[in-house]
């Protein structure tokens, strides 16, 4: 591995929650430009870890090109595999992670429906960000977080390559980070090989997705 690979692991392996799957009432997939978070979501459908699915997601910066919004095209994957349509909740206004939690807070309240425990899925190192909004915004309900199973290794894509990866993951540690002063997340706490981790990348360019 080269050093911005072994950076990168680190910052990975602090983001990625690695949560047992448990049983629950609902399985809440969070939007983004990953397929793969779809075809997760309906797999833990079909082997019947939750009697429903929830697909959240409009445009973000990242999917703003679409013809369809994040939850629209997800839960079309969902679809497509197998997932029945009368089974699939649809929130498709959301831009951001909060807002993902925040409107399926709101449409689940309109529908008169009361989950009490979660299976979040996100992409593999925004497992703790998503765990984080989560618990912000709805700190009554019960939450585990899962992503796609592939390593940091194999992760990238011709569409999602390692740099861009890389980028991402050092914004959402950043976040981490500042986000619970805002409001916006639960504090937890960054333990300083990881953050020195964070620091370096910083130093050797992947400031991408800092927010200032």
């Amino acid at each position: 591995m080269t050093e911005v690979d072994l950076l990168a692991k680190k910052v990975w392996d602090y983001l990625k929650l690695d949560n047992k799957l448990e049983k629950a009432d609902a399985i809440l997939v969070l939007g983004s430009h990953d397929i793969r978070v779809a075809e997760r979501g309906a797999q833990l459908f079909l082997e019947d870890w939750a009697p429903l699915i929830i697909f959240s997601g409009g445009r973000g910066r990242l999917t703003a090109e679409w013809m369809k919004t994040e939850a629209d095209s997800f839960a079309e994957i969902a679809i497509k595999i197998g997932v029945p349509k009368n089974k699939i909740i649809i929130e498709n206004k959301s831009t951001n992670t909060g807002e993902n939690i925040q409107f399926t807070k709101e449409l689940l309240a309109k529908m008169k429906l009361n989950p009490k425990k979660f299976i979040l899925v996100q992409k593999p190192y925004m497992e703790r960000r998503a765990y984080a909004t989560f618990k912000k915004v709805w700190p009554e309900k019960e939450a585990i977080v899962t992503s796609p199973q592939i390593s940091y290794e194999k992760y990238p894509t011709e569409e999602l390559p390692k740099e861009e990866i890389i980028n991402i993951m050092v914004g959402d540690l950043q976040r981490i980070k500042i986000y619970p002063a805002k409001g916006f997340q639960i504090p937890q706490d960054i333990p300083d090989d990881v953050w020195d981790a964070y620091e370096k990348l910083v130093k050797l360019g992947f400031t991408k997705h800092l927010v200032d």
